[in-house]
């Protein structure tokens, strides 16, 4: 899938704020690069464990339980990304904790504006870590 003008224009702010992220942490001490490290990989497993789940309710399998534990699990990765500094990538997985907790929430206007597609969020979590192993 290819950004499309806006798309373009959002990864270019996410980038920016990526950088100046970057910059603060170089300055930041070893515990908090280990726990942008962990969090991040975090986005990753959550992403998986979403698409795990995605392929179930095409199934049927998919509970209410298993639904409140990813819903749980986007909404803290959410607040630990905002106690890091990564606002950006932070704000996707609250609207991913809220859209599991209440799928007919938000409309898919919003959810397209918002974007939270999965391949999205790991992309740029896999960057950002990228990015952190070079500091």
């Amino acid at each position: 899938m290819s950004p499309t003008v806006t798309g373009a224009a959002e990864w270019n702010a996410l980038f920016g704020h990526l950088a100046r992220w970057l910059g603060n942490l170089r300055r930041a001490g070893r515990a908090r690069k280990l726990e942008s490290k962990r969090a991040l990989r975090d986005v990753v497993g959550a992403v998986r464990r979403t698409t795990v789940l995605l392929h179930a309710a095409e199934q049927g399998r998919v509970t209410a339980a298993d639904r409140a534990e990813l819903a749980e699990r986007w909404t803290e990765l959410g607040f630990r990304l905002e106690d890091l500094g990564l606002s950006k990538l932070a704000k996707r997985c609250e609207i991913r904790g809220r859209h599991g907790a209440e799928p007919d929430r938000f409309d898919a206007d919003f959810l397209e504006r918002a974007d939270i597609q999965l391949e999205r969020i790991e992309t740029l979590a896999r960057l950002t870590l990228r990015e952190l192993d070079r500091t």
